[in-house]
């Protein structure tokens, strides 16, 4: 019910929900589907231009001074078809050919987009059956509702009721995940496979189930790999912490919270010691061999890493594997397939997607902006701090009712972190870069306020029955 309601509001605005680089996308699909690559411009042309026109015309309708002239939807669709012709004419007849993609932009740019396959290839089903503008709304109605229903699976895989549940499912829809979702961009896909891995991670954790919480993980890595390569990486590498955290948390004697109706002691997945069944000692073993005080150290250290392994217990063992063993292959596949580096990504940032020459500097260059985005940034917030408030409020419930899910829950939306923090520019509309920190909100604030929605638990001594009403009140 709440998908189909999701669905119908979307289409207030079918179009004008592109950005710049929605024609990239859209040209790779159409060019996966057989377009030539004067056809695919022609349809992303006429698309991007609609939407141009569909705004300017809205605009105007809500101007004190211009409401009352005529529409400019001709007028703006024309100026655009001129603009964009323009550029690519220039671009077509100087040899920028290659690829999949039609040349909006420079070579060094559009190859950025070339190495990005899953969510064109996405697209091109959608764009078969209902056409470029159709298809464009339903595939972004698709994912966004395919979000809200992990969400509700992960939060009942974690036990919780299907209040909460579909608090969690509502919260990704009405939050900017649904409307970042909706978008022809990658992002709502990227939130998507973020949730499916944070469900593979549930899995794992409450029912024990190593291998399809590992499949599931694995799989969300490996399609994300070719959404964007980077945000595999980042989310590999977070959620192979967020394991080793759990371990260590673990084999110190801290145990987690029960979920609920689960005993007390560790969560599904712990490890027990071998001889008692109980949670792992959290005892001090004396360090063998005596020596200078750093081979100690080190002695000390690969002890702890290795009880806080055994800790882990199967399932998150194998979670951890994957995530660990994604990250590895993101960066070696990156190389072998020779996918831009980081100081392309850098350059594109610093030059206006390689409209200036190259800076001579540009790690000292990107540093400095990157510490006055994250000032601007707070300052912002700290205007409207619905964003700050909703996080710490989610983490705090996250930490309380799910330690364990809370480490992996903070590990996905800090990916939303690390990829605004490789982008640090202001003027990018709607901080979509950072919107999969909304996953904390959307997964945290339901748990948080679960304790809520169930009854109080009966007071000691007291027999459950039914109310007397034989007895008068006393006057």
């Amino acid at each position: 019910m709440l998908a189909a309601v999701f669905a119908v509001l979307q289409l207030a605005n079918v179009t004008g929900r592109d950005t710049p680089d929605t024609k990239n996308y859209l040209s790779y699909a159409l060019s996966l589907r057989g377009d030539g690559k004067r056809a695919a411009a022609a349809a992303t042309i006429d698309y991007a231009c609609a939407g141009r026109a569909s705004i300017a015309r809205r605009n105007q309708s809500v101007d004190v001074l211009r409401f009352h002239r005529p529409s400019p939807t001709r007028r703006v669709t024309e100026e655009c078809r001129r603009e964009q012709w323009a550029q690519v004419d220039r671009r077509l007849r100087a040899g920028q050919t290659a690829g999949r993609t039609v040349p909006f932009m420079p070579a060094r740019f559009m190859r950025i987009f070339e190495v990005r396959p899953g969510y064109p290839a996405l697209l091109v089903p959608f764009i078969a059956v209902f056409g470029v503008t159709w298809g464009l709304w339903a595939s972004g109605v698709t994912v966004a509702v395919a979000g809200g229903v992990l969400a509700f699976l992960t939060l009942r895989t974690l036990r919780a009721p299907t209040v909460v549940a579909l608090t969690g499912q509502a919260l990704f829809y009405v939050l900017p995940c649904g409307a970042t979702a909706m978008r022809p961009m990658t992002e709502g896909l990227m939130l998507t496979l973020t949730l499916a891995a944070l469900w593979g991670c549930a899995l794992a954790l409450e029912g024990g189930r190593a291998r399809t919480g590992a499949a599931l993980v694995g799989g969300a890595l490996a399609w994300l790999f070719t959404v964007k390569h980077s945000q595999a990486l980042f989310l590999g590498l977070c959620l192979a912490a967020a394991c080793a955290a759990i371990g260590l948390r673990r084999a110190g004697g801290v145990p987690d919270r029960a979920a609920p109706g689960a005993g007390p002691g560790t969560e599904p997945g712990a490890a027990p010691d071998s001889s008692t069944g109980a949670a792992p000692d959290s005892s001090t073993d004396a360090v063998p061999g005596s020596g200078p005080g750093g081979v100690r150290v080190g002695v000390g250290v690969l002890v702890r890493v290795r009880r806080a392994w055994a800790a882990l217990g199967r399932p998150l063992r194998a979670v951890a594997l994957v995530a660990g063993g994604a990250a590895v292959a993101t960066v070696l596949a990156a190389r072998a397939l020779r996918y831009p580096a980081e100081s392309e990504s850098l350059q594109d940032l610093l030059t206006d997607h390689f409209g200036r020459p190259d800076r001579i500097r540009p790690w000292p260059e990107f540093l400095r902006l990157e510490a006055g985005f994250w000032v601007e940034w707070l300052r912002r917030q700290l205007w409207e701090p619905l964003f700050l408030t909703a996080l710490l409020a989610a983490a705090w419930g996250a930490l309380r009712r799910r330690p364990a899910f809370g480490c992996f829950l903070l590990a996905g939306a800090f990916t939303g972190v690390l990829n605004q923090a490789g982008h640090p520019d202001i003027n990018i509309y709607g901080d979509r870069l950072i919107v999969l920190a909304w996953l904390l909100p959307v997964l945290g604030l339901p748990l948080l306020l679960e304790r809520a929605t169930r009854p109080p638990a009966p007071l000691p001594g007291t027999v459950p029955g039914p109310l007397r009403r034989d007895t008068a009140p006393v006057r």
